[in-house]
């Protein structure tokens, strides 16, 4: 891979969700990311067992039994060659392994340790277990998502794990590594999906001081309390989008909907009205079909999208038009995002398996063929 990161090294410690994330955002843009896979007959961790796996994408792989003292002894000597490392177990697991900060600080004082937890490395819950749905509850997320007199849905995984963990943990990474290239010492980011979480609620929370968000489910402009922002069936079963919250914008969408005579859509911020006039629409949606709507209103200034299924998505003339999505080892990927005028990303790798670059990152260690021979005789590495 090429990219804005190129020539920066990150190991990362195999595992799931939102530390493989951050990884992958790093390798698409130009790092090379080594990740530290178990290896064979040995406990712990999280490994890929498919070359499909997009978030372990673009990486070298290199399986250490980390349960060895000559294990974790080549984890250290695999950290001090880098600029940086991933790691996601509960807080104490890696200083227990002998690979917490301090060892590795001293090892390479200019070291970026990325810490990748939901609870955080200090606080009551921090050696609790939990997943994304339990994070953005806590984090005051998840009662915001869902509709009115429903109980709260998660948005999949894409608020704790994603935005408010990986991605997150992306943005410290290339900041702390900034520092570093400006003069800065290494450090550790403690990156806690609740307090990312937190953090993207920033726009909510503000609306919410200032008086214009309501704590109520699904009763405002943003959360499907709205008519004009929300999604609606069409007569062949399928979905569009609809946000046209500028005046303008609800403008064009009365007029292409045939909405312009009806009086009861004047008053656009009523919201006692909102019911109402959702009911309106929901009715006018199911008399044509998402692609006669398409006709209608793609391309306009309504604010209008098909309701698309990753697959469709893949195929919708904007996305092939902007290469959004690239074929990689045969199947359809996102590609890397975002994208840059002078380092250009280049297309991902697909996903190695544990231990298929082993032999080659042992090398650039500086070790020989009777070296590594050694270490996999010894079951250190496969």
């Amino acid at each position: 891979m090429s990219g804005p990161l190129e020539g920066i090294r990150i190991v990362e410690f195999a595992g799931i969700g939102p530390g493989p994330f951050c990884g992958m955002m790093l390798a698409d843009h130009g790092a090379e990311v080594i990740r530290i896979d178990r290896a064979s007959g040995s406990r712990g961790g999280s490994t890929p067992l498919s070359t499909k796996d997009v978030l372990a994408r673009g990486r070298k792989s290199i399986a250490i039994n980390l349960k060895s003292d000559e294990g974790v002894a080549l984890a250290r000597k695999l950290c001090a060659s880098a600029d940086g490392i991933i790691e996601g177990f509960r807080p104490g697991v890696m200083e227990r392994l002998g690979l917490g900060p301090e060892e590795l600080l001293k090892d390479n004082p200019k070291l970026v340790y990325g810490r990748m937890t939901g609870w955080g490395q200090s606080g009551p819950y921090s050696q609790a277990a939990g997943h994304d749905i339990n994070y953005i509850a806590l984090a005051g997320a998840l009662a915001h998502f869902g509709r009115k007199g429903e109980k709260p849905t998660p948005p999949i995984n894409m608020v704790g794990d994603f935005g408010g963990g990986g991605m997150m943990l992306a943005f410290g990474m290339s900041s702390a590594l900034l520092n570093v290239a400006r003069g800065g010492a290494g450090q550790v980011i403690d990156c806690a999906m609740t307090d990312g979480t937190a953090a993207l609620m920033g726009m909510i929370t503000g609306m919410k001081n200032m008086g214009v968000w309501s704590e109520e489910q699904g009763a405002n402009m943003l959360d499907t309390g709205a008519h004009f922002y929300d999604t609606y069936e069409t007569a062949d079963g399928k979905f569009v989008s609809i946000g046209s919250i500028e005046p303008q914008f609800y403008a064009e969408l009365r007029r292409l909907a045939g909405l312009e005579e009806d009086a009861t859509f004047d008053a656009q911020h009523d919201r006692a009205a909102w019911p109402e006039l959702k009911a309106k629409l929901e009715a006018l949606f199911k008399t044509k079909t998402r692609a006669e709507w398409n006709a209608i209103m793609e391309h306009t200034d309504v604010c209008y999208a098909p309701v698309l299924t990753m697959t469709e998505a893949a195929q919708h003339p904007h996305n092939v038009a902007r290469e959004t999505f690239v074929e990689v080892a045969g199947d359809m990927q996102p590609a890397p995002a975002p994208r840059y005028s002078g380092t250009a990303t280049g297309k991902p790798a697909p996903a190695p398996l544990p231990g298929d670059d082993t032999d080659a990152i042992l090398e650039s260690l500086g070790m020989d063929a009777d070296e590594t021979k050694a270490l996999r005789d010894a079951g250190t590495v496969t």
